[in-house]
C-alpha cells in the first residue's frame, strides 16, 4: 500500500468571479500530522470541503486519490464511510442534547428499528475514555466548556472509525491549557494510527506538532516542508504564506507621551444572576489617551465579563459595587447605547455571533452602530453612507469586490476589519478589543496590529483582551493580569515576561 493515504491532484474550484483553488496538489503520508497553513482566503477550508464532499464531485476539477483509489464523493456521508471526518472551527454539536446523543447523532446504533440507547451510552463512554474526557455521557453538551466540547467532537469522529481526521482551527477558541491538551490528544491519535490534517493560524502550535507543513497562497500550493528532516522556523512559514519577509510580527510604533486617563474602574464588582455568584471583585484598572492596555488571564478569569459589564449589559450582569469614570466623569451605563454615546466601543470576541450581521453587506455593517450621523430629516442619506463605507474599506484595506459584498462571504481577517470599521465610525475615545486576532492569519494580524498603532497615535485608548500571551506582550504598553475575577498584577511592557504573567494568572 502507498506511503500516502491521500493525494489531491490538480484540484481547481471556482466560484462566480473567483478561482478559489488553482491546480492544487496536496499529499498526506499515512499516520502523519500534516498541517495546512496560509492566509485567510488562501483556499485551505475550500480544499478540505472538496475532500470531505461538502463540494461534491463534479463541482471541481482534479482527482482525489484515497488509499490508492480515485474517489467521487457526492456528500459528506460518502467520505465518512471511507473514514474521512472533518471537525470545523464552529462545533457541530446540539447544546440541549446529551454527550452520548451528540456522539452518535446521524449514525445511531440500532436494535431492529429502534435506537439501542444502552449500547449507545456504553459506546459513548468508550469514546470519551479514548479522548480522555471524564464526564457523564448523559450530561448536556451545553454544560461543558469549549475545550471539552472539542473533545466530544473528536469522540464523535472516533465513533465513525476515523482514519483521516481533519481539524479546522481546533484551538482557536481554547485557552493555553486546553490547547495543549488537544495537541497531546492529536499526538496520541497519531500513535493509534489516525492520520491528521490540521488547519491553524497558531504557528507556535504548527511548529510544535507538524510532521509536514503545506503552504497555500492565493489558491495555489506554494510548498511542502518536512519537519522531520529539519527544524522549520516560524519566519520561514510566514515568508511562504505572505510572499515576503516579515521581520517583526508586531509592528513598532513611535514612542509618545500618554495623555490623561480616558477610562478608570474603581472597585468594580459584578454579580452574575445566571451563575448565581460574584464574577468580578473590586477590579481597579485605567487606560490613558494614546495607550494600549492589555488584559491577560486564563479562560474563566473574567476578562470578557469585565468588558461586557463596562459596556452596559444590565440583562446579563448586575453591578454590586464600584465606579466607572470616562474622562474623569462618573458614568453608569444601563445600556450599550449609552456607552457608545459616551465614547466607549466594544469589539466582540464572537464576530460572527455578536459582532456582525453576516447576511448583510459591508456598507450596512460599517454604519449600523452610528446611523444617527447619517440621518437627514427622517431618512438616511444613502450617498453619505456609501461614501463612509467606501472610505473605511479603503483606509483599513478590507479586501472585497465592493461594499455590497455580504460580510458572511468574507475571510475571517476581513470580517474583523469590518467589525473594527463599524466602531471606528462610532468615533469612540476608548476601544475595547476582545480577542482581536482570533482565527485570522499572520498577514491579517499584522494589518490589525498596524491599525491599532495608528488609532493610539491619533489619541484613541485601547483595551486589548487576548488569550495569546505573545500578542499581549508584543502590543501592550502596560498590562493587567486577571485570575478568578480579580486583578492579580500590573506590569509595564518592558518589565513583562511570559513567566511573570503566567505566575500572576494562576494566583487565586
Amino acid at each position: 500500500m502507498s506511503d500516502y493515504i491521500l493525494e489531491m491532484k490538480q484540484i481547481t474550484k471556482e466560484f462566480p468571479g473567483v478561482k478559489a483553488l488553482d491546480n492544487v496538489n496536496f499529499k498526506v503520508k499515512r499516520g502523519e500530522i500534516h498541517c495546512l497553513v496560509g492566509e485567510n482566503g488562501a483556499g485551505k477550508s475550500t480544499l478540505m470541503k472538496v475532500l470531505s464532499g461538502v463540494y461534491p464531485h463534479g463541482t471541481y476539477s482534479g482527482d482525489i486519490v484515497y488509499n490508492g483509489e480515485v474517489q467521487n464523493f457526492k456528500k459528506i456521508s460518502d467520505s465518512e464511510e471511507k473514514g474521512i471526518v472533518i471537525i470545523y472551527q464552529e462545533l457541530a454539536l446540539i447544546p440541549e442534547l446529551s454527550i452520548y446523543e451528540n456522539i452518535f447523532f446521524g449514525h445511531e446504533i440500532l436494535k431492529g428499528k429502534s435506537i439501542d440507547w444502552n449500547e449507545t451510552i456504553v459506546r459513548a463512554a468508550e469514546m470519551l475514555g479514548k479522548v480522555g474526557l471524564k464526564a457523564d455521557p448523559s450530561m448536556k453538551v451545553k454544560n461543558l466548556g469549549v475545550g471539552n466540547q472539542q473533545l466530544v467532537e473528536i469522540a464523535k469522529a472516533l465513533s465513525k472509525n476515523v482514519k483521516l481526521l481533519i481539524l479546522d482551527e481546533p484551538t482557536a477558541s481554547l485557552n493555553e491549557d486546553d490547547s495543549q491538551n488537544l495537541l497531546n490528544l492529536i499526538r496520541e491519535l497519531k500513535a493509534q494510527g489516525v492520520t491528521c490534517i490540521m488547519i491553524s493560524h497558531k504557528l507556535r502550535e504548527i511548529t510544535a506538532i507538524a510532521d509536514t507543513i503545506t503552504v497555500l497562497r492565493d489558491g495555489a500550493t506554494i510548498c511542502s516542508l518536512d519537519a522531520n528532516e529539519r527544524t522549520i522556523e516560524e519566519a520561514e512559514i510566514i515568508k511562504h504564506m505572505v510572499g515576503r519577509e516579515m521581520d517583526n510580527i508586531y509592528p513598532k510604533r513611535e514612542k509618545h507621551e500618554f495623555g490623561k486617563v480616558a477610562l478608570e474602574l474603581k472597585d468594580w464588582t459584578v454579580f452574575d444572576p445566571v451563575k448565581n455568584r460574584e464574577i468580578l471583585h473590586k477590579v481597579n484598572i485605567n487606560v490613558r489617551r494614546g495607550e494600549i492596555v492589555g488584559i491577560q488571564g486564563l479562560m474563566g478569569a473574567g476578562r470578557t465579563e469585565l468588558a461586557l459589564s463596562m459596556f452596559g449589559n444590565p440583562t446579563k450582569y448586575k453591578l454590586t459595587g464600584g465606579e466607572l469614570y470616562m474622562d474623569g466623569k462618573k458614568v453608569n451605563f444601563k445600556h450599550p447605547k449609552e456607552a457608545i454615546k459616551s465614547g466607549l466601543a466594544y469589539v466582540s470576541e464572537d464576530r460572527k455571533g455578536n459582532g456582525l450581521i453576516l447576511m448583510q453587506d459591508i456598507r450596512y455593517n460599517t454604519t449600523i452602530a452610528n446611523l444617527e450621523a447619517l440621518v437627514e430629516g427622517i431618512a438616511i442619506n444613502e450617498n453619505e453612507e456609501i461614501n463612509v463605507a467606501n472610505s473605511y474599506k479603503q483606509s483599513i484595506n478590507i479586501k472585497a469586490p465592493s461594499i455590497e459584498q455580504k460580510v458572511g462571504n468574507l475571510s475571517g481577517g476581513n470580517q474583523q476589519k469590518v467589525q473594527i470599521a463599524k466602531w471606528m465610525f462610532a468615533k469612540p475615545h476608548v476601544l475595547i478589543l476582545d480577542e482581536p486576532t482570533r482565527g485570522i492569519d499572520v498577514g491579517a494580524k499584522y494589518e490589525i496590529y498596524s491599525l491599532m498603532n495608528k488609532l493610539v497615535d491619533e489619541g484613541m485608548s485601547i483595551i486589548m483582551i487576548s488569550s495569546e500571551l505573545p500578542e499581549v506582550l508584543g502590543m501592550s504598553d502596560r498590562l493587567y493580569v486577571m485570575s478568578e475575577g480579580t486583578i492579580t498584577g500590573e506590569l509595564l511592557a518592558e518589565d513583562a515576561s511570559e513567566e511573570k504573567v503566567m505566575a500572576m494568572a494562576i494566583k487565586s
